[in-house]
């Protein structure tokens, strides 16, 4: 059996398990578009210091769409702790089946869950907000949230079965994501903080994906946050994706 066809079957096997209960990738949108209709609004307020003229709603809304690509992929690592408690994993260590196959089949689930997601947020922003981003742009984006998410999902896989605990998978995950979050400017652009803070979240690679986001959403695509972040992002997710690779043929040697 080829390397493709393992990662096929891998796939369809995961996606066909959301399938039958589409209620988790519902779910998984909630705290978004909360944020979306309860924190959106209040951005009309501080429009101003983004730019004059600036849309409020093609800044917010690419940024939550970047916490559903960072949550939900930091988190997939769970499933594979539930896998391991199960013996799923060890079953599927008696097969012939590639490592790799078995670890880039359940994140190509995790990236087209995820570009799913959000397309839903964003047809929400604009059936409530009148959002209107650049239609190219759009689809460019959900593409940066694929490779984010290819590469987070990969570390966090690893890093579940490193720790082969949810308690302790938790607390690694928490104690990482809350300032990727914060300094990666999600929620407002961090040039409305002051020059520290800004220089922190230039340390967070995570900003530059964000920036690049904003930028692709709103059509500025000969923008040099675009490249940069789509550099910073691509480099991101190859080297997560080295490390859970690595990681998942060492536990599944």
């Amino acid at each position: 059996m080829s390397f493709l066809n393992e990662t096929g079957l891998i796939f369809w096997a995961h996606l066909r398990a959301n399938l039958r209960n589409p209620l988790w990738v519902l779910i998984g949108l909630t705290q978004p578009i909360l944020y979306l209709v309860l924190f959106g609004p209040l951005l009309e307020g501080v429009a101003s210091p983004m730019g004059a003229g600036t849309d409020p709603w093609l800044l917010f809304t690419p940024g939550l769409i970047m916490q559903i690509g960072l949550f939900g992929s930091m988190f997939a690592g769970f499933a594979m702790v539930y896998e391991l408690r199960s013996g799923i994993i060890e079953r599927q260590r008696v097969t012939p089946a590639s490592r790799g196959a078995l670890l880039l089949g359940r994140v190509l689930k995790d990236m087209v869950v995820l570009m799913v997601q959000a397309t839903i947020l964003t047809l929400v922003a604009v059936l409530l907000f009148d959002l209107r981003p650049n239609p190219l742009g759009f689809l460019l984006t959900l593409i940066l949230v694929a490779i984010i998410a290819a590469g987070m999902s990969s570390a966090s896989y690893a890093l579940a079965l490193a720790t082969r605990s949810e308690d302790s998978l938790a607390s690694v995950l928490n104690m990482v994501s809350v300032p990727l979050l914060l300094l990666s400017g999600i929620l407002l652009p961090m040039t409305l903080g002051p020059g520290w803070l800004q220089t922190l979240a230039r340390l967070n690679p995570l900003s530059h994906t964000v920036d690049a986001a904003r930028a692709l959403f709103r059509g500025d695509f000969g923008s040099s946050d675009v490249y940069i972040g789509t550099l910073v992002t691509i480099s991101l997710a190859l080297v997560l994706g080295l490390i859970g690779a690595r990681t998942f043929a060492k536990e599944n040697a």
